[in-house]
């Protein structure tokens, strides 16, 4: 009897080590582990980017193309495609063009597709206006080693933009050093809002593909559109983030520039 005992012994202990530690790793195992988002249901859910209606007030105007044209030899030459801002716009029955796009922080990025190279001779600048037509900011700006989109961001030394202003932008370029042909440049209006407080709590957690999701649905084209770009920076081979990219400016009738290369650089 008892030499039979002592194997049995033996198992029962084995086996209630083997069961204790089954048990003790089930909580563990039980977890998930983190995955990405699906990108396609996230994408899918910031559909095509809406512009909301123009503010009240004085209609906003601006230019969303450079419009160059060659005067003289100086002048700037014409491109396919031109000088872009990467900006909503709206065109009136009376052909009167309205450039313009929400924003919700103080120091925001703008999007400019540039035609022209650094080995070119002309000089490029951005100016921030406040409503009463102040210089909140002026910044030259190099030409890209080739034609692309660049970012031009409003730095945090630089006065923020309050809710529920309105701010004209222009960017310029000069092709003639004497100033005596046109330059070719685009304008536009900005003007930061809040978001609602849920909103605002859904972006806290967020990862960067569900907030820039966030942002296209409330009609935030600003961080939208930083977002994506800072995306598609990180990860450029992700077909997913390109073909968005081309919906999102597609949306806004910019298709020609839509597959033009996002050139190094931080928003």
């Amino acid at each position: 009897m008892n030499s039979n005992s002592q194997p049995i012994k033996l198992f029962l202990v084995v086996a209630f080590s083997c069961t204790s530690l089954s048990v003790s790793l089930t909580p563990v195992l039980a977890k998930p582990t983190p995955n990405r988002s699906d990108a396609k249901t996230i994408l899918a859910q910031a559909k095509t980017f809406n512009q909301p209606p123009i503010p009240a007030g004085s209609p906003p105007g601006g230019r969303v193309r450079g419009g160059a044209k060659r005067t003289g030899p100086e002048g700037c030459p014409l491109t396919k495609p031109d000088l872009t801002a990467l900006v909503p716009f709206t065109q009136e029955a009376n052909s009167v063009i309205n450039v313009w796009g929400q924003t919700t922080v103080e120091h925001p990025s703008w999007f400019f597709y540039v035609p022209y190279t650094k080995d070119l001779p002309y000089t490029v600048e951005f100016v921030l206006q406040d409503p009463d037509a102040n210089e909140v900011y002026k910044k030259a700006i190099a030409l890209p080693d080739k034609p692309g989109v660049i970012p031009v961001s409003l730095p945090s030394t630089a006065p923020g933009l309050a809710v529920g202003q309105q701010y004209r932008w222009f960017f310029t370029i000069n092709c003639d050093k004497q100033q005596n042909a046109p330059p070719s440049f685009v304008e536009g209006v900005i003007k930061r809002v809040n978001l609602s407080q849920p909103t605002v709590k859904q972006l806290e957690t967020a990862e960067p593909l569900k907030r820039y999701a966030i942002y296209a649905q409330n009609a935030i084209w600003y961080e939208a559109l930083t977002t994506l770009a800072e995306l598609r920076q990180k990860n450029p081979q992700d077909a997913a983030l390109k073909a968005e990219w081309r919906n999102l400016l597609s949306s806004i009738r910019l298709d020609d520039v839509a597959g033009e290369p996002i050139l190094p650089g931080t928003p």
